[in-house]
């Protein structure tokens, strides 16, 4: 019973995984279609690609125990291939720009992976150490895939507050503003006046020479 209730939760949670990896088919289609990344982001992919490659490697028996986690290599190694094919349909499509940009954030995450296969192979020397270094990481990644779509909308959770408190200023010295503005300034007036004195006195004058 044990046996047969893993399985099927094992086959509904590969499910829900495959419709997220293949959630991007739609806005790959779209690049294609109008040959412009337009202002699609790249790191939803690449934070994928590496979930994919941690848990692929995390299911290997390198890591876990024989073939206990086999669905999990079956689901991320189809999800390895899926991230990869939306990152190379992104770079070709992509301005220079962006694809200096797919690179420098692609590189790191490689190493990255490399890294830990090579700590969790020649490291550490049993499974639960290596599941628990690999698992860890794959847990950061996984956050991280999840919330790679708020880089989006980042920049407006940060300056929402501050367009906020700019118009909470604005309500409270509001009056204070207008006065200042529609009142002339006092070494304005001063000024004025002192100007007009002149030309009344040049003016004066002008008239007693014609006199």
């Amino acid at each position: 019973m044990g046996e047969r209730l893993r399985l099927a939760i094992g086959v509904m949670g590969n499910a829900a995984s495959l419709l997220l990896y293949s959630t991007p088919i739609l806005t790959m289609s779209r690049i294609i279609r109008k040959k412009n990344t337009e202002e699609f982001s790249c790191v939803p992919y690449i934070s994928a690609l590496l979930n994919c490659l941690l848990y692929t490697w995390y299911g290997l028996p390198v890591v876990s125990c024989g073939w206990e986690n086999f669905p999990v290599v079956s689901i991320n190694g189809l999800g390895i291939l899926l991230e990869f094919s939306f990152i190379l349909i992104y770079f070709w499509f992509a301005s220079p720009t962006r694809k200096m940009k797919v690179i420098a954030i692609l590189i790191p995450v490689i190493i990255l992976f490399c890294i830990t296969v090579s700590i969790s192979t020649f490291v550490f020397n049993d499974h639960h150490h290596r599941k628990v270094l690999v698992g860890s990481l794959g847990l950061v990644a996984s956050v991280t895939m999840y919330g790679s779509p708020l880089i989006v909308v980042s920049p407006n959770l940060v300056g929402s507050p501050l367009g906020i408190f700019q118009l909470l200023l604005y309500c409270k010295y509001r009056k204070r503003v207008k006065k200042a503005v529609e009142s002339p300034n006092k070494w304005d007036l001063e000024e004025n006046d002192e100007k007009s004195n002149e030309v009344q006195i040049v003016i004066g004058e002008s008239a007693n020479g014609k006199s």
